[in-house]
């Protein structure tokens, strides 16, 4: 089976750190462009970060940047998102995606809650 899976999601406190993994199985990951998204309640799903198929160059919304790195660790078939320095404000359902046209995979996503 061709699948996506999101994982490291969990309540933390505001200022704490979680990384975030997207997992690949069925399908080689390193071949496709892999992006973060997020969607809170009540809200519509905004892209968070991306990374590139090839020379891995990367992208970050402005809310973000600075305090969320994504990464690939090819031998893992996996690509990572560090995020540091949390807000409530980044308390959302986080989905990864992988791009390779024509062909789109989304994982079910993981719930990241900030809170005191």
């Amino acid at each position: 089976q061709l699948q996506l899976v999101e994982s490291g999601g969990g309540l933390v406190q505001p200022g704490g750190s979680l990384r975030l993994s997207c997992a690949a199985s069925g399908f080689t990951l390193d071949y496709y462009v892999v992006g973060w998204f997020r969607q809170a309640p009540g809200k519509e799903r905004e892209g968070v970060s991306c990374i590139s198929s090839g020379n891995s160059s990367t992208y970050y919304t402005d809310s973000v940047k600075g305090r969320f790195t994504i990464s690939r660790d090819n031998a893992k078939n996996t690509v990572y998102l560090q995020m540091n320095s949390l807000k409530p404000e980044d308390t959302a359902v986080y989905y990864c995606n992988a791009l390779r046209s024509p062909r789109s995979y989304w994982g079910r996503g993981t719930q990241v809650t900030v809170s005191s």
